[in-house]
């Protein structure tokens, strides 16, 4: 199971996007859970499952990605 996750939470996935950036913004809980590239801005939609196999870090609201 997914820890708990909310809108707002930053998590680093394990292979970066093709621009280049790890780090990930929630936007969007449900079936599906939206995310948004914190470098270039594009916007994903993950299953729970594949972003708990693809998930290396979570960093809650408020607390620093670096």
């Amino acid at each position: 199971m997914v820890s708990e996750i909310k809108v707002g939470d930053k998590v680093r996935l394990r292979k970066a996007h093709p621009c280049g950036g790890y780090e990930w913004e929630v936007v969007r809980l449900g079936a599906d859970i939206g995310l948004v590239c914190l470098t270039c801005g594009h916007k994903v939609f993950l299953s729970r499952r594949d972003l708990q196999r693809r998930m290396k870090e979570q960093f809650p609201k408020g607390d620093a990605a670096k």
